[in-house]
């Protein structure tokens, strides 16, 4: 077996070349099926099993369904759950980590161990669970389950370690945290409420120790009933009871008194004095109606009472807002002294939370500001000016601002494109935020040296693009533009795109961007395409738009006979036609019988307009409606700054455009781009007769239609593709969607729902060359496409520009192309294009293509190097065009001539050597399921294919032999979302959507994976717990006992004994050998936290030593003091006798 293996690693072989798409190209991984010889053929790969590994780096984004919030007020870190079972924990900028709950269940509730770097999380399924944040990859350490009873709320103590935990049923439980184990000691319901009471009083909302003294519990009651528990005597206190119902309930600093927040609306203040009543009733949104009755509210979720040295309590709460008005906007009230102020807020508030300067509950609070959660995003609030501005926040929490319908990534960029894009996105940035710093700034990052400049590429559904810098596994904004500032803007209900696409006809299904070239361009659901450039300067522009009439009639059968007297290819040339002005027939009169015909969805803005500096448009290329029919959806994608040409096509076929010239160069359907090498043996389709066909319309001038139905596109079933192309200069993202069904609208990518079952099924056919006839009305789509320099034909001696086109029946067709060299000649001049050379056949839709040279070195594509069309004249140094070749002959004197090229399907990858076309190596690489994406990348200074498949495995095969090097069964296809954005990028990284407002970023590098604990952030960093206030001596004499509350003497074993152990299961946690090792070698591993706690330890014992030798010079203070007023009492009494 081992030879065998070196056999396939040598690439070579002495058995004859077969015929391409012939039986010979067997199904086995990695087989060599032609005869390529060692001059020709010398590739040492070098990438072996050991060079991957897969595992997630970091996620971006705002949380999707948060639950729950939590802060510490002196690590200076915040945690998010999420209803997924998801936990999100942020610092400063750079400190950002997601935990995941295997089970999935809920967050219910979050409670930080207050500077001791640990968290506990409580969840719906019922389970405590105790992380260790103590590690760059925290980790669980203890769980806790309960079996009988469902938890509703936890309080933690800071400096303790007892959580108490109430119930559904009513009942306070309390867990040791070290062990987590449950304590004896429990509170029954039916303890906590008097005899009399013949009501349950509802599940526990609240648990609050007294600030005044810790041995007295708060117990609320949802049913509104409140009790004091002194855990000493085991009895309650007082007891309140309420007619309406408890959310919250906060503690003055003092402990005298506390505040409740009800379902009217209402706000109670209560004075331990008098149980009795209320001190203070009050509805702060409301009204007072004619009739004297108050109007009703909305219940009030959560209030805190916090207090502040200088000033006047800030009472903080959310709702209460009255019923008057409908759809009113969720709000955050303010009440600080007479003052009101209430913030609006786009969206339902899930959770706030104030953040104060000391931990301590019995000291002046003195807070801040107020972390608000929100359905859809994170905001601060600054409390220490009047005005309440908000902070602006570093973290990318706005992703999902509008939904995000597609995604490129790309790693190693050019260095200085990072911070060109910065400079021109910050002038848009908004004004008027906090001039203060962000309040949440735990943590410690610093700049990995395993670090290159990374760019993420989003599309969303308003039509909009965010360029974020992605460098040193961090996320920031660079750039954002919108590309429906191009088009006019559509009247509600008004034009066929108002039924094309009901609410988003801007929205993006794919982008291809050149770095070097700076040339963006972007494909909107209304088939529309846009080409911008970069420009340092504004400018004064008027858009060129280009109409394109791609459309395939397939009733209109030809015979063979006809074919072969129409071939599809004419004379080099005649497929350039020049471009002519051509105005589009106005709504309801496209033909005689009111058919719209030749009508754009969009509009183009036809006059000069002003664009600011960065990305401005110069082209846009339209698909017109054909007899009432909308245009199909692009499907695919490509562009090459030193050839000056775009092609895309669609399921009706292909077309090319010179963006230089603004013409079209060709345009014509999928079956007539073979002429006589079409590999199926079937009748043909003509596009439509008496109407465009081989060649495209230019004009300058659009007009506003009006849309009617959409028609059935494809008796197909629905299908959904995504394809995306990455190399180092360019990058393609598509979708394609076949739709069944009459009047059926073009969906959203966001909204698309598809069978995965049916999808697998439609291809589960063979595709190979024994296959005898096409159904008729199946339509080949363009599902790839690449520039490059190459060979179209066996005979070719030099390679030449050319197309390569791939479809959904696995055929690849290669198109040469001739393109004046010079700058003058090549702007006057046309480019022809030729007859198709190769076809070459793969099973299932083509994917992805890549060209290695003969020592397997990825080659790229040209590209013409940047330069500011709109910068000032230099006479000295005229602009000219530079172009960047990667000629596959460049470095063919030690191998001969020829490339490889990497063909890539949704079943099978395939090597050829250009321009024998001889199939050197195949490999099948799935049989039950399908490839979604699929790439050529650079890993560890080689190349390799990596692949995502619908079953969630991703795969990696080395280049040229098709060796599988990884497969790991990473990720099932839940969700379309996934497919529509995975993509791969160079170094052994990729990315996909995990939610509709998260970005999760994975490697497959081992290299990367042994440098991830060096990149990421640290949680924890050793700090001093603050010291409490100094109460003063007589404060302290006289104050109570609260310092003496021994818990431990109550809790444990000894006085409580064991709990039941029905009620609850301990669980150990799962943290592992992996977790032990990140523990280790992070920053402060245990020997490091041992040495910390070792001089924290004799720092506390010398400050001990120093507050005794305070206490006992206050007492002899005290002393000498009580001897003088003795004295001085002693000689009063004797001058009283006296007198």
């Amino acid at each position: 077996m081992k030879k065998f293996r070196k056999v396939l690693d040598g690439l070579t072989t002495s058995s004859p070349g077969g015929t391409i798409g012939s039986p010979s190209c067997g199904s086995a991984a990695g087989t060599p099926t032609a005869a390529p010889t060692p001059k020709e053929i010398d590739v040492q790969e070098t990438l072996v099993s050991e060079n991957f590994q897969l595992c997630k780096t970091v996620r971006h984004g705002f949380p999707y369904q948060p639950t729950a919030l939590a802060f510490d007020p002196v690590q200076k870190i915040l945690a998010i759950g999420s209803r997924s079972g998801g936990v999100r924990i942020l610092g400063r900028p750079g400190v950002d980590c997601y935990c995941q709950h295997e089970s999935g269940s809920a967050v219910l509730q979050l409670q930080f161990l207050i500077n001791e770097g640990a968290l506990v999380t409580a969840c719906a399924d019922d389970t405590l669970h105790l992380w260790n944040l103590r590690q760059r990859r925290p980790a669980i350490l203890h769980s806790l389950k309960f079996n009988r009873e469902r938890i509703t709320f936890c309080h933690l103590p800071f400096q303790s370690k007892w959580l108490y935990v109430g119930t559904e049923r009513g009942n306070t439980h309390i867990v040791n945290i070290e062990s987590f184990i449950l304590s004896g000691y429990v509170i029954m319901w039916n303890k906590a409420i008097e005899l009399s009471t013949k009501t349950h009083p509802g599940p526990v909302v609240h648990l609050s120790d007294s600030p005044k003294d810790e041995g007295k519990l708060l117990i609320g009651f949802e049913s509104g009933t409140i009790v004091q528990w002194d855990l000493r005597a085991k009895k309650a206190d007082f007891r309140i009871y309420y007619d309406e119902a408890i959310h919250s309930v906060s503690w003055h600093h003092e402990g005298k008194q506390f505040m409740c927040s009800h379902s009217d609306g209402s706000l109670t203040l209560w004075n331990l004095r008098n149980t009795t009543k209320p001190f203070q009733v009050t509805f702060p949104h409301g009204k007072i109606q004619k009739d004297g009755r108050k109007e009703s509210c909305k219940p009030i979720l959560k209030v805190e009472y916090k207090t502040s040295r200088n000033s006047e309590p800030f009472v903080i709460f959310s709702g209460g807002l009255s019923y008057d008005k409908a759809g009113r906007r969720p709000t955050l009230t303010i009440m600080h002294g007479k003052a009101i102020t209430v913030l609006e807020m786009d969206y339902p508030i899930v959770e706030f939370m104030a953040l104060c300067e000391t931990p301590y509950n019995n000291e002046v609070q003195e807070p801040y500001a107020v972390v608000v959660l929100l359905e859809k995003d994170l905001i601060v609030v600054d409390l220490t000016q009047s005005n309440f501005p908000v902070f602006e926040n570093p973290y990318p929490m706005d992703i999902h601002e509008s939904p995000v319908t597609c995604t490129a990534y790309f790693a190693d960029c050019p260095p200085d494109i990072i911070p060109i894009l910065y400079s021109i996105g910050a002038k848009h940035k908004k004004t008027g935020y906090s001039q203060k710093e962000w309040p949440i700034s735990g943590g410690t990052w610093t700049l990995g040296s395993h670090t290159y400049p990374e760019i993420i590429i989003t599309g969303h559904a308003d039509g909009s693009i965010k360029f974020w810098d992605a460098s040193a596994i961090t996320l920031q904004m660079l750039y954002k533009m919108k590309t429906s500032k191009v088009f006019e803007k559509p009247r509600p209900g008004e034009g066929r795109a108002a039924e094309l696409v009901e609410e988003d006809p801007f929205a993006v299904q794919m982008v291809s961007w050149c770095p070097h070239s700076r040339l963006f361009c972007v494909v909107g659901i209304s088939a529309h395409i846009i080409l911008y450039r970069f420009s340092k300067n504004d400018a004064n522009t008027q858009i060129v738009s280009l109409e394109v009439r791609l459309q395939c009639e397939s009733e209109d059968v030809i015979t063979p006979s006809e074919n072969e007297n129409n071939p599809c290819f004419s004379e080099p040339g005649s497929h350039s036609p020049q471009p002519h002005q051509q105005h589009a027939a106005s709504p309801g009169s496209g033909t005689s019988e009111g058919i719209k015909d030749s009508v754009p969805c969009l509009k183009v803005k036809d006059r000069v307009v002003r664009v600011p500096p960065g990305y401005q448009a110069e082209l846009v290329i339209q698909l017109l409606w054909v007899d009432g029919e909308p245009p199909q959806q692009i499907t695919s994608l490509d562009i090459n700054s030193a050839y000056g040409l775009l092609a895309f096509g669609n399921c009706n076929g292909l077309a090319v455009v010179d963006y230089l010239q603004k013409s079209i160069l060709l345009c014509m359907s999928t079956l007539d781009l073979y002429g006589a090498a079409d590999p199926y043996q079937r009748l043909t389709r003509s596009p439509r007769r008496n109407r465009q066909s081989t060649s495209g319309s230019t004009q300058t001038h659009t007009h506003t239609h009006k849309l009617i139905t959409v028609h059935p596109l494809s008796k197909m079933p629905i299908m959904f593709i995504h394809y995306i192309q990455t190399t180092a200069s360019y990058c393609v993202i598509y979708f394609l969607f076949f739709l069944k069904g009459p009047g059926r609208k073009l969906s959203l990518p966001t909204d698309l729902k598809t069978d995965l079952e049916s999808r697998e099924n439609s291809f589960s056919r063979s595709r190979s060359s024994s296959v005898s006839s096409i159904d008729r009305d199946t339509k080949e789509a363009i599902t790839t496409l690449q520039f490059g320099e190459s060979f179209a034909r066996k005979n070719d001696t030099l390679p030449t520009p050319c197309l390569w086109v791939g479809t959904s029946l696995g055929v690849v067709l290669v198109i040469p192309m001739s393109i004046p060299t010079d700058q003058e000649e090549r702007m006057e001049e046309p480019v022809t294009i030729g007859p198709s050379g190769a076809v070459l056949m793969l099973k299932g839709s083509v994917l992805r293509f890549g060209f290695l040279d003969c020592m397997g070195a990825l080659i790229q594509s040209p590209y013409e190097v940047w330069r500011d069309l709109n910068a000032p004249e230099d006479p000295d140094r005229p602009r000219r065009r530079k172009l960047v070749h990667f000629s596959p002959s460049s470095s063919q004197d030690a191998c001969g001539e020829g490339h490889l090229a990497v063909l890539c399907s949704e079943r099978q990858a395939k090597v050829f050597l250009m321009p024998s076309q001889s199939c050197l190596f195949v490999h099948n690489i799935t049989e039950s399921s399908f490839v979604l994406r699929a790439d050529v990348v650079s890993v560890c200074n080689s190349v390799c294919l990596a692949c995502f498949c619908a079953n969630g495995h991703v795969m990696t095969l080395s280049l040229p032999s098709l060796r599988p090097l990884m497969d790991v069964n990473y990720l099932p296809l839940t969700d379309m979302r996934i497919a529509r954005t995975f993509c791969f990028t160079n170094g052994g990284q990729a990315l996909y959507l995990s939610s509709p407002t998260e970005i999760q970023r994975i490697t497959y590098s081992q290299e990367m994976c042994d440098n991830l604990q060096e990149m990421l952030g640290e949680l924890f960093t050793p700090i001093e717990t603050p010291e409490a206030q100094n109460r003063g001596f007589l404060k302290g004499f006289f104050g109570g006992n609260a310092h003496t509350f021994d818990r431990e003497e109550l809790f444990g074993e000894a006085a409580a004994g064991k709990a039941s152990r029905s009620l609850a299961q301990h669980i150990p946690g799962q943290a592992g050998v992996e977790g032990m090792k990140v523990a280790a070698s992070g920053a402060v591993g245990e020997l490091a936290r041992a040495r910390i706690a070792l001089d924290e330890r004799g720092q506390r014992l010398g400050e001990l030593e120093e507050r005794t030798a305070l206490m006992m010079t206050s007492a002899e203070t005290f002393s000498k003091h009580a001897h003088e007023v003795r004295v001085q009492w002693y000689y009063f009494r004797l001058f009283l006798e006296v007198v």
